[in-house]
């Protein structure tokens, strides 16, 4: 499924802790690991001469370039490596490499340096996940980020939808490769809706969408179980972010696969709401997949 993995980096910690991950899932998929630093020449200049720099300034931001490409390389055992610096726009650059080099993944950290070195700040990785036609792996720095051996257990929500199935596929095929547990959740928050002519009552309303919730899981388990894996499913009520992160936490979760989805306004694509908090909060890494619609602006 995999054979290019895109890894942004500034150096920061928790761009190295992105590139552990994405090298660990070449190392599973047998893919060609792409090491890119995006020298962002004029966001640097603007902090201190809006009247250009001069080519000692543009030197230095690309020798930090250079090392922190290094820092990544140091920190990951080997593997297929190949690195590129680049100019640009970071949230620009990075798509555009990705769509060149033909990368099936990117790994990114979800929060980076401030000031000259500001690169892989959150509003950057949002951007790329929200306008990525592959998948991105987000990873924050945290404890619950650290990789330890193999992925052991692989959370994906499901709530039946296309986005979600979208996710499945990547979930299942990582669990394969990693030898991975399967934990397929569902959320009922029926606060989220609103009691209609075909419901008597919320109670009633409730039961059809633990109903759904349970279809939803068991067709997932049944895949998984056909691809030879051990699936768990759970159909849990709440606020769906918090309680996938609840959930994550009590069963160690090593990664997340989730869909990303949703319009609004005048058409403008934003990350599906739930996504975007599991995303923002997660301990554990997060694979938001794309489901196939073409974002704008």
């Amino acid at each position: 499924m995999y054979e290019t993995i895109l890894v942004p980096t500034d150096g920061s910690e928790h761009a190295l802790r992105a590139a552990e991950h994405g090298v660990y899932l070449a190392r599973a998929f047998d893919a060609t690991v792409h090491l890119l630093n995006v020298v962002d020449v004029q966001g640097a200049a603007g902090l201190f001469d809006a009247g250009g720099v001069d080519r000692a300034f543009v030197d230095r931001l690309e020798a930090e370039g250079e090392r922190a490409i290094e820092a990544v390389e140091d920190a990951v055992d080997g593997g297929d490596l190949r690195t590129a610096l680049v100019r640009g726009d970071p949230r620009e650059a990075i798509l555009e490499y990705a769509a060149e080099q033909d990368a099936d993944v990117i790994a990114m950290g979800t929060h980076g340096r401030t000031g000259v070195n500001r690169y892989i700040a959150g509003s950057v990785t949002e951007r790329v996940v929200r306008f990525a036609e592959v998948p991105v792996l987000t990873v924050r720095a945290t404890e619950g980020s650290r990789l330890e051996g193999d992925y052991e257990d692989v959370l994906v929500p499901t709530d039946g939808s296309d986005p979600a199935a979208a996710a499945i596929d990547h979930g299942v095929a990582i669990a394969e490769r990693t030898g991975a547990r399967v934990h397929a959740v569902n959320v009922v928050n029926v606060d989220a809706f609103g009691v209609g002519p075909d419901y008597a009552s919320i109670e009633e309303l409730r039961r059809h969408l633990e109903a759904e919730g349970r279809r939803a899981t068991d067709e997932f388990a049944a895949r998984a179980e056909e691809a030879g894996l051990e699936a768990v499913t759970d159909v849990r009520g709440g606020t769906p972010a918090k309680t996938l992160l609840r959930y994550a936490e009590e069963h160690g979760i090593d990664l997340i696969a989730m869909g990303t989805h949703g319009r609004t306004g005048l058409g403008r694509y934003v990350l599906g709401s739930t996504t975007e908090r599991v995303l923002r909060r997660s301990d554990a890494p997060v694979l938001a997949v794309n489901a196939g619609e073409t974002p704008t602006e």
